[in-house]
């Protein structure tokens, strides 16, 4: 990452209503990838997942 670039996480509950103001769930994202639908979810809930990879 360059230095002039400013990096910050995202709360869980901030990246579930973005998802939500572009009409969609975690879990949906979670499907259309190949994941089941809990694996992101489990991912922001836990500290590791193999959503995370």
């Amino acid at each position: 990452m360059n230095k002039s670039q400013n990096h910050t996480d995202w709360h869980q509950a901030d990246i579930i209503a973005a998802l939500r103001k572009r009409g969609t769930t975690l879990a949906a994202v979670s499907r259309s990838v190949g994941l089941s639908s809990s694996t992101l979810s489990n991912a922001l809930s836990r500290s590791w997942s193999k959503g995370i990879r």
